[in-house]
């Protein structure tokens, strides 16, 4: 079964920890100095919040699956709307080593579906690109990609999921 992936930029870390664990009536089961993580059962959610100097509000949403197999199934259904969907391998992220592919939808919300394959002790990786004698944050090659051009739904998108019909705007199910 997937789960909910929720990630929000928050100004004030603390607070916002404070805020989500009144309203969840749960602690964060991770916490880092910018990083706090809600694994929640009721509702079915992957709920995250960071204080990295992205703009405040919802950074980005997605859909965590619990198998190679279920992620390969997302991929399917993202490649039949959008052609240029960016897979990512082995990343680190977040805290965690994941498989992921990354979507914009028609007004530019990035989607992540993921599958996590195990915890890290840092945030991310160093951008590999980045100039020598620079400082590396280990922020450059996490989470959302430049947003692309929005695209349109092609009426014709094969449907990957078997037992399942287009929709009046051609997607799966």
């Amino acid at each position: 079964m997937k789960r909910l992936h929720v990630h929000v930029s928050v100004d004030n870390l603390a607070d916002s920890i404070k805020f989500y664990a009144g309203m969840f009536a749960a602690e964060p089961t991770v916490v880092k100095t910018d990083y706090a993580k809600w694994m929640l059962d009721d509702p079915r959610v992957n709920f995250a919040i960071s204080q990295r100097g992205a703009q405040i509000g919802l950074n980005h949403l997605g859909i965590q699956a619990e198998s190679a197999t279920e992620l390969s199934e997302m991929q399917c259904r993202l490649g039949a709307l959008q052609p240029d969907v960016e897979k990512e391998e082995g990343v680190a992220c977040c805290y965690a080593k994941s498989d992921k592919y990354w979507v914009n939808d028609p007004s530019g919300i990035a989607w992540e579906t993921f599958h996590t394959l195990d915890t890290i002790p840092v945030f991310g990786e160093p951008n590999k690109t980045a100039v020598p004698g620079e400082v590396a944050t280990g922020t450059e090659a996490c989470c959302v990609p430049l947003a692309k051009p929005n695209h349109e739904i092609s009426a014709d998108a094969p449907c990957c999921v078997s037992n399942t019909q287009k929709s009046t705007t051609g997607a799966c199910c």
